[in-house]
């Protein structure tokens, strides 16, 4: 088994993950009507991918937030067909989706040059227009940004996320015992003796509610649906958010959170799953996660421990459950693993239906030439 060396963490300080732009596209160019001159197109404006960037400094590289194509050129005697407009390009981080304002989605931009139009340059003046040209599309859109992680951390206000994230690393993300410390995500990467390299999205906790949005709701939901695996974490002593809260077991909080996750988006609780208990160095923690795992082995015989509304339609399974003690260290080298063996085997398993799909296409075009 390869062995974890360090992790690099890294804290995204005055986080965006929503902005709105004008995009207009470019004019067209006139017509040239006693010879027949058609005039250039406008410009488009699109928006690009591209690796290292955040909003935050599209913002700040832009701060009118305003970007349109060029004009095209007017016929003329020298050139009757005019040049089109030049494109305006606006390159935007990894993993955002481009809406108009009222939610329609204009494409996704997930890898490094991926490209979606925002607004297409008018035509250039031509006989059928009476060589009069057209003014280029005009609106505002949305950049949205889903990041995008190999694991997402998902739990409660003060379950030791954050103290996990410090224990697997030398980083010192703010940690203090009341409920609400992490209030912007924050991407921390595990690198590995063999330069493998494994992302982790420590996201703010979720609330009861969050699925219409209360507490940081959907600036959080919204995030985890870029994970490709879930590693839910859970005090073992149960969660209590406030005083006029109903305290929550170890075993209702795995619930609870699969219920959010289910009612947001049906599809996050497909994801594969891994589960650290923490808080393992507590008094009668060992007792409690024997409890905790007998319930997770057998959750419909313990359904009639949670309300109606907290039971999830399907109870998360999980590829492991992993006791841990963030502020002793306990079970953490353990976890890296299980981490590593996960993602792993999710790699192997995609590389392995690529192959076959490629074998499968190379057998129907030999079978078309005979």
């Amino acid at each position: 088994m390869v062995q974890l060396s360090r992790i690099c963490f890294r804290k995204y300080g005055n986080f965006i993950d929503n902005l709105r732009l004008y995009v207009h596209g470019g004019s067209g160019g006139m017509g040239l009507p006693r010879l027949g001159g058609q005039g250039g197109n406008g410009g488009d404006v699109w928006v690009v991918a591209a690796k290292n960037l955040t909003l935050k400094r599209v913002k700040d590289k832009y701060p009118n937030k305003r970007f349109a194509g060029g004009a095209g050129a007017n016929s003329s005697v020298r050139s009757l067909k005019g040049e089109k407009g030049k494109d305006q390009e606006i390159l935007a981080p990894l993993g955002v989706t481009v809406t108009t304002d009222d939610g329609s989605i204009l494409g996704d931009l997930n890898a490094d040059g991926d490209r979606v139009m925002v607004a297409k340059g008018g035509h250039g003046g031509s006989f059928y227009s009476a060589f009069e040209p057209s003014k280029g599309q005009f609106r505002h859109i949305r950049l949205d940004l889903k990041l995008i992680a190999d694991l997402g951390l998902v739990g409660f206000p003060n379950a030791g996320k954050s103290s996990l994230l410090t224990a697997m690393s030398n980083a010192t993300p703010q940690i203090a015992s009341y409920a609400f410390t992490t209030l912007k995500p924050e991407i921390g990467k595990l690198m590995y003796r063999d330069h493998k390299q494994i992302s982790v999205a420590d996201l703010p906790g979720l609330i009861e509610g969050a699925h219409i949005n209360k507490g940081m709701g959907h600036k959080f939901l919204k995030h985890v649906e870029r994970t490709k695996q879930l590693l839910f974490v859970v005090d073992v002593c149960g969660f209590q958010l406030a005083s006029k809260t109903p305290f929550r077991s170890a075993f209702g909080a795995v619930q609870l959170l699969t219920k959010e996750l289910e009612l947001y988006n049906e599809e996050l609780v497909s994801k594969p799953a891994l589960l650290a208990v923490n808080k393992m160095d507590l008094p009668d923690a060992e007792d409690k996660l024997a409890q905790l795992q007998e319930q997770l082995q057998n959750p419909d015989e313990f359904s009639d421990l949670l309300p109606d509304n907290m039971i999830p339609n399907n109870y998360m399974t999980f590829r492991h459950v992993v006791p841990v003690s963030a502020s002793t260290g306990f079970g953490i080298d353990h976890l890296k693993s299980c981490i590593r063996k996960s993602l792993d085997e999710d790699e192997a398993t995609a590389t392995k239906a690529i192959h076959q799909d490629r074998l499968q296409a190379l057998r129907y075009q030999s079978q078309e030439h005979l």
